[in-house]
């Protein structure tokens, strides 16, 4: 029987001691765990990798951890965040929670505590994403008309004139919710691909286009035009009015 993966758990905590502790406890708790004691070095990784949670202290050397979590979502990296810190005062635990964390836990704390709190938050974030068919499209999304036609998040469908339905795939469905929800404005390649994909997704403008052709041809085949649908030379898309395809 194949074992679940261990959830990577990111440390980022100046006082070198506590920080082993915490690795200790967590990697007996069956987690895995990396440290990193500036804001600037957990930025860097998260730019370039996936982590399930992270233990983020408030005062760090290079930065508040609060900035460090804004920054996160200038960056379109969400990451499960529980703030750990010895600063109890509660207009910071306020505002850590509005910033968007998940828990705030003060200095001193129990271990088992701690490790109990993070497969809370693990397990609310896993239930979080269990609608999502893609990053930008959830299941229980509202129906959407797109060029004449009606797409169907809950049924991964595209009703065409004359009752035919059609089904589609995921990523075809996060593409045209994304152009549905920027229409009249000039969309990047690169945009296209965070909102469908994520933001670490390694996927090229090549694969993009692949898709885009696909959705073409299956309005074509069904009678519609998609001249509102327009390539932006170098850039990337944009869909206009309905009445410039007329």
């Amino acid at each position: 029987m194949r074992a679940e993966p261990k959830p990577l758990i990111l440390v980022i905590e100046d006082e070198e001691e506590l920080a082993k502790l915490i690795c200790l406890h967590l990697e007996e708790a069956g987690m895995q765990t990396q440290v990193y004691n500036r804001c600037a070095l957990a930025l860097r990784f998260l730019k370039r990798n996936f982590a399930n949670l992270l233990l983020l202290d408030v005062n760090l050397p290079d930065q508040s951890g609060f900035a460090l979590l804004e920054e996160l979502k200038a960056n379109d990296i969400h990451v499960p965040t529980i703030f750990l810190t010895g600063n109890a005062l509660e207009v910071n635990k306020v505002r850590g929670l509005e910033l968007g964390g998940d828990d705030y836990i003060t200095k001193p704390f129990g271990f088992p505590e701690l490790v109990a709190r993070i497969r809370a938050v693990l397990r609310r974030a896993e239930s979080n994403t269990d609608l999502n068919l893609t990053k930008n499209v959830r299941v229980i999304d509202a129906p959407f008309e797109f060029c004449g036609a009606q797409v169907v998040p809950i049924r991964l469908e595209i009703e065409f004139p004359g009752s035919k339905s059609v089904k589609i795939g995921r990523k075809e469905l996060g593409i045209l919710a994304y152009i549905h929800e920027n229409r009249g404005s000039v969309i990047t390649r690169k945009a296209l691909i965070h909102s469908v994909w994520g933001i670490h997704a390694d996927v090229k403008s090549r694969s993009l286009d692949q898709y885009i052709v696909k959705v073409r041809e299956l309005f074509k085949r069904n009678g519609l035009s998609l001249d509102s649908f327009r390539t932006v030379h170098g850039v990337g898309y944009i869909l206009g009015p309905e009445e410039e395809a007329k």
